[in-house]
């Protein structure tokens, strides 16, 4: 992971190595999967991840056509609110799936902000942490 990649900046260095220490605690399931969320400066991304099997049962992103319509029709339109969406629809395709439980994988990033609004939306669509 975070040891074969040669990373320069050291905030990132410093998330990578988070992340590292996160994902030896944790571990999903195909009952219950591991909700990794990836943030960058514009968009935010979320993946479900069957770890026995390396499959990833279910993805969602502010890029998505429907999230996308989905911020165009609410008010505001801003990284939070689009990260909660985000949150909404993933929990919406686990549902579908009859996942009902998740572990959730912050992948090194701080349980503040968009990373938080994420799983708040999820809870809302009806998954358990």
């Amino acid at each position: 992971m975070a040891g074969h990649v040669k990373v320069v900046n050291p905030k990132v260095r410093r998330r990578l190595r988070r992340k590292v220490s996160v994902r030896l605690k944790i571990n999903g399931t195909a009952e219950r999967p591991r909700l990794s969320v990836f943030r960058s400066a514009k968009h935010i991304y979320v993946q479900a991840v069957d770890d026995t099997t390396g499959r990833v049962l279910a993805a969602a992103s502010d890029l998505e056509a429907g999230v996308k319509q989905g911020v165009e029709a609410a008010e505001s339109k801003n990284k939070k609110s689009r990260a909660r969406l985000v949150g909404k629809t993933i929990g919406a395709k686990l549902l579908d799936l009859k996942v009902e439980s998740v572990v959730f994988d912050r992948n090194g990033f701080m349980y503040h902000g968009r990373v938080k609004e994420v799983a708040d939306g999820a809870r809302e669509a009806g998954l358990k942490f």
